[in-house]
């Protein structure tokens, strides 16, 4: 058997370049958290969500002129569905209750276009419904952690289960690193897209460790390293392809979906950026760093499997 595949792209030797951008990616983003933190939505914070309609399409930087010259300075302001409809998300206020809140704001809008303004929606978030939701969404990433830890340390050798978990934590610091950086609102939709980065990165990272721990059984020449490049090129063109259609789809609910979704589209279109990446050079250098062999991939042989069923030696 060929130890390389009929691509033959050196992956492994560009680990050490590969490290040094990921450690660098990951330290500005660490330091993105403690600077800057995350622009958490009313999801987390609390606060009123307002929903408007008009006869006609408004202007998003009116309505937000309007906003803030009656005092709503941290107003989120954005399309709901048509330039019609527009959404508006209100920081909570310390000296006015939410209905009294929603009440001035919708006054406010009403006048922020011609025409008559419907108000369509009121809801209110409190703060410790907001806290709950931060403990209660930080611990779903915590136990979805725990979990692949436990599934990939029993489906695979140690060092591939290693592998995988920092791969994933690799993708979700920077993913989430990029909402701090830029500032981006953090609510409950852009976190359920870093779960689903979690889960497609962890399918890609299963995919090319399964081809690595069978080429290892198979091929009887050739060092880790060749072995590795060796499998990374052989399940190229299916990392390739299935990254590319889901881009394909997610790109077009970003650009189409309207501005309710950036948020969720954006965490998944970086996500598998950044996981077909970490699949490639994260997961499998850092199994190649922790020293896997042959000798660790080999099956082990029971004790009597030499011996017939007569009781002698075969």
């Amino acid at each position: 058997m060929r130890i390389l595949d009929s691509r033959n792209i050196n992956f492994m030797a560009k680990r050490k370049l590969a490290l040094i951008f990921s450690i660098t990616l990951i330290v500005i983003s660490l330091l993105s958290f403690l600077v800057r933190g995350l622009s958490l939505g009313i999801d987390f914070t609390g606060g009123t969500l307002v929903e408007v309609g008009y006869t006609q399409a408004v202007e998003l930087s009116k309505v937000r002129s309007v906003l803030a010259e009656a005092g709503f300075s941290g107003a989120t302001v954005q399309h709901f569905g048509t330039p019609k409809d527009i959404l508006v998300r209100l920081a909570p206020s310390a000296d006015e209750d939410s209905a009294k809140l929603s009440s001035k704001a919708f006054a406010e809008l009403n006048h922020a276009a011609d025409g008559t303004a419907e108000l369509r929606r009121v809801e209110f978030v409190g703060p410790q419904v907001g806290d709950e939701l931060t403990e209660d969404g930080g611990l779903a990433m915590l136990y979805v952690l725990i979990g692949i830890l436990i599934y990939v340390a029993l489906r695979f050798e140690y060092r591939f289960a290693l592998g995988s978990v920092i791969a994933l934590i690799h993708d979700v610091v920077i993913t989430v690193g990029l909402f701090s950086l830029l500032q981006i609102e953090f609510d409950l939709t852009v976190l359920a897209a870093i779960l689903a980065v979690i889960g497609y990165s962890l399918n890609d990272t299963i995919v090319v460790f399964d081809r690595i721990r069978e080429n290892f059984r198979k091929i009887r020449k050739g060092s880790p390293e060749q072995i590795i490049n060796s499998s990374l090129n052989q399940t190229l063109s299916r990392t390739l392809v299935t990254s590319g259609t889901t881009l394909l789809v997610l790109i077009a609910l970003f650009v189409f979906g309207g501005e309710i979704i950036h948020g969720f589209a954006l965490a998944l279109i970086v996500g598998i950026f950044i996981g077909t990446y970490s699949s490639i050079y994260v997961a499998s250098t850092a199994v190649l760093m922790l020293g896997v062999s042959k000798v660790d991939l080999m099956p082990t042989k029971k004790e009597g499997a030499d011996i017939a069923s007569d009781g002698s030696q075969v």
